[in-house]
């Protein structure tokens, strides 16, 4: 019985996932001709993926699996199936398979968020599997998996930067399947929610959100809804044009994670602009300064924030170290640096004042007074 509904429900859903794909495809396919090209390569792609029949023939297939991240859905059960994640090795696409104890494959998929960083193309960024959890996220008795990737950035500015995408997978009530909701997805990956498989459990389970510290319009609602002020870095700047804004750091317990924002704020209690500057980092561990000075030498104040920052290392440690952003004050808004972090990189040792200089030295000159 727990077999027939894998399968059927797999079969029901082969035809649905190659429609998803074809729609997703050719909304972001870049150049006419080419979503003719990229489906082509698809839909062979996706014939290898479905003539796989038991866990022997995965590599068979063109795939690379996983082998330290195959697990027991339900380990306390004696024939519990396993989830066996493998890579595709032409287009580096992740698919999930669910064998039972005699390798036989009761449920594939590779509709996953991470295999949609890069739209348009079938290859994909994604370097390793970052973490892996089971659990009934949604109370129904049924265990779901919840999957974080590691991809690598390709876009200019960030290029060589590797950032986190988070997924949910949800077991049918029946047992037999799994189902993804992609709205979840979405919020789990455009709010940082996906630090860690703790982190979305917040989210999907307990309805800790984090979505509120982009969407706020009021300083009032912020703190109505958790985000705590830090007194001492908290005071208010003119910024030419952008008038008396108050600069407001503080952050939002989510998980087990302080998460880091600045608020430009003006006198009326209004958010003017929103600035985040923990980036792909964990958890704030320390703030060290927060200082409003001209760097690129256009006579309008700019926002340095300088800070230490926890994260997890690859093989689960906790690691902690300083680093800076800047935004460039403009005519409507800041702007975030995108060159000097990779001229020059900072250490625990260094001050505000250090990084002020090297800062400016950059761009070339030195004021004599601020």
């Amino acid at each position: 019985m727990y077999k027939c509904g894998y399968r059927v429900v797999f079969t029901l859903a082969a035809v649905l996932v190659w429609w998803l794909f074809c729609v997703r495809l050719l909304q972001a396919a870049p150049q006419k001709g080419s979503d003719t090209a990229v489906l082509a390569e698809y839909e062979a792609y996706h014939r290898r993926l479905m003539e796989i029949e038991d866990q022997g023939g995965i590599e068979e297939g063109g795939f690379r699996v996983v082998e330290d991240q195959i697990f027991a859905l339900e380990p306390d059960e004696e024939d519990s199936v396993l989830m066996v994640p493998a890579f595709d090795e032409q287009y580096n696409r992740l698919a999930l398979f669910i064998v039972d104890k005699d390798g036989q494959i009761l449920y594939r998929t590779e509709q996953l968020e991470t295999n949609y960083c890069v739209t348009g193309r079938m290859k994909q960024p994604t370097q390793s599997i970052a973490a892996v959890s089971f659990q009934d996220l949604n109370r129904d008795g049924q265990m779901d998996i919840i999957l974080i990737t590691s991809c690598v950035n390709e876009s200019e500015a960030y290029a060589g930067k590797t950032y986190k995408v988070g997924d949910v997978l949800f077991q049918h009530k029946s047992g037999a399947g799994f189902y993804r909701d992609y709205r979840i997805s979405d919020k789990i990956n455009r709010f940082g929610m996906n630090k860690s498989a703790e982190s979305i459990t917040a989210f999907v389970k307990d309805g800790n959100s984090t979505e509120f510290l982009y969407t706020a319009s009021t300083l009032r609602e912020l703190q109505r809804k958790g985000f705590r002020i830090i007194p001492e870095q908290c005071y208010f700047r003119t910024f030419g044009k952008l008038g008396k804004l108050q600069v407001t750091p503080g952050t939002y317990r989510h998980a087990q994670y302080d998460v880091f924002m600045i608020y430009l704020v003006n006198e009326q209690g209004d958010i003017v602009s929103v600035l985040q500057p923990m980036g792909e980092y964990d958890n704030l561990y320390a703030l060290k300064g927060v200082t409003c000075r001209d760097i690129d030498g256009d006579g309008l104040k700019d926002i340095v924030i300088l800070a230490r920052y926890s994260y997890e290392g690859e093989a689960g440690e906790l690691l902690v170290e300083s680093d800076y952003r800047i935004y460039y004050q403009r005519t409507g808004g800041f702007v975030p640096d995108m060159e000097i972090r990779d001229y020059y990189r900072c250490g625990d040792e260094d001050t505000m004042e250090i990084l002020v200089e090297r800062a400016r030295s950059y761009w070339g000159w030195q004021a004599t007074d601020d």
